[in-house]
């Protein structure tokens, strides 16, 4: 009876260190949850809430217009900012009496919660590198801001695809851009 006790153990560890071994690799390769802290993405996202991140998807392609994506903050690579892509390599931004354009096309933003406040010059995005705002425009430290700037794929974690938490507001996030 000792022997097989011993041998029911031994499986019970080799059992929760495989399940250990996977949950790691899952959580640094794949998926990882994140908390949004601030309110620079609302009405999107709101403060506390709970995120699925896709960590896997840009190890595929590139970002896209539209997308929520959480990166490391470029002066302090132990924070993250979630933002929403705006502008992607190759396109042209530009903002002026509070509307946007990319490409000098009027983006249609209907996630935004206000108008945005300021203008910035036409720029083009260099190559491996995006543009982010967040949706609530005029609370929001983002490409704008020299601190952010253009953000490198390469600080890149992955995209935001579901809000779990609070189970009231669990739901997947759209793209919500005219040109995908």
């Amino acid at each position: 009876m000792n022997k097989s006790l011993g041998a029911e153990i031994k499986d019970w560890i080799v059992s929760i260190a495989i399940a250990v071994v996977l949950a790691l690799i899952i959580r640094h390769f794949i998926v990882e949850l994140y908390l949004v802290d601030g309110p620079s993405m609302q009405p999107t996202l709101m403060n506390h809430e709970r995120l699925v991140v896709n960590k896997f998807i840009y190890r595929l392609r590139e970002p896209k217009r539209g997308e929520i994506l959480v990166f490391q903050y470029p002066r302090d690579t132990s924070r993250d900012f979630i933002k929403r892509v705006i502008a992607v390599p190759g396109d042209t931004i530009e903002i002026k009496d509070g509307h946007v354009f990319v490409n000098n096309e009027l983006q249609n933003e209907p996630f935004i919660l206000s108008q945005t406040r300021g203008d910035y010059p036409l720029t083009t995005i260099p190559d491996g590198h995006i543009f982010v705002m967040g949706d609530n425009r005029n609370n929001s430290e983002d490409s704008r801001f020299p601190d952010v700037g253009f953000v490198p794929f390469n600080l890149i974690k992955g995209k935001a695809v579901l809000v779990f938490w609070p189970l009231s507001e669990l739901h997947t996030l759209a793209m919500n851009v005219q040109d995908k």
